[in-house]
């Protein structure tokens, strides 16, 4: 069962509901504290190599990994970049990743329905990564368990297709307050369904003022030139620090 986020059942009944419930709080905050410390160190190697750590999160078939592999082919002559790869199951988005020619790891959480502090430094571990480089860390997805959970990473991504309904910030207010960047992805599509893509921004802001927003399309390449230079910006930033 996931406890910190609901994702299971107890079917178990208890007499006292009270005390059951305060175990499951006091589980869930040792799960976090775990985890935020072993995202400290993975921020603490992050900076020591001045790598910009991006945890790009979303629901199933936003185009995330669609979206990585074009921001690599696009970028690759002035950008070096590594992507770990989230997924139940399957190593197909760290194949296609790796056909761009940038290194990727993968890793399968099975039934567990996000990324976590160790497995990305299991990752790291692995890995060797050029220092001044860009590490996106692609999430299980899922718009739910990842908004808890600190890898380490300097933003988090959220990316919202206009596939989906422009709601999705108020539905799932918790990711998109956690995010510090907004991609509206697949715009390319747009003429092709009834998607409000301002009023998608104004529900974002409305949970998030402070939010920068990025409309994409991987398939036409519109708007890739502002994502690209978003990172180069804030690459050269973690390179100052």
């Amino acid at each position: 069962m996931c406890t910190h986020c609901g994702c299971g059942h107890d079917h178990h009944h208890t007499h006292d509901m009270s005390v059951s419930n305060e175990r499951a709080i006091a589980i869930e905050e040792d799960i976090l504290g775990r985890n935020n410390a072993i995202a400290d160190e993975n921020r603490a190697y992050f900076r020591q190599k001045q790598i910009l750590a991006l945890n790009l999160v979303s629901s199933p078939g936003s185009g995330k990994t669609e979206l990585l592999t074009a921001t690599i082919l696009a970028a690759k002559a002035q950008l070096k970049m590594a992507v770990i790869e989230g997924d139940q199951q399957t190593s197909n988005d760290a194949d296609r990743i790796r056909v761009t020619g940038a290194p990727a790891y993968q890793i399968n959480t099975g039934k567990g329905c996000h990324l976590d502090a160790s497995m990305v430094r299991t990752a790291l571990q692995e890995m060797t990564l050029d220092n001044g480089s860009i590490l996106f860390i692609e999430n299980v997805g899922n718009l739910v368990c990842p908004a808890e959970f600190d890898l380490g990473e300097a933003h988090k991504v959220a990316i919202l297709s206009v596939t989906e309904g422009e709601d999705k910030p108020l539905k799932y207010p918790d990711m998109f307050r956690a995010a510090d960047v907004m991609i509206i992805n697949k715009i390319d599509l747009l003429p092709y369904l009834r998607f409000d893509i301002d009023r998608c921004e104004a529900y974002a802001r409305q949970v998030n003022p402070s939010i920068r927003i990025l409309r994409t399309s991987a398939t036409s390449g519109e708007g890739m030139d502002a994502w690209v230079k978003w990172l180069t910006v804030e690459s050269a930033l973690c390179n100052l620090e």
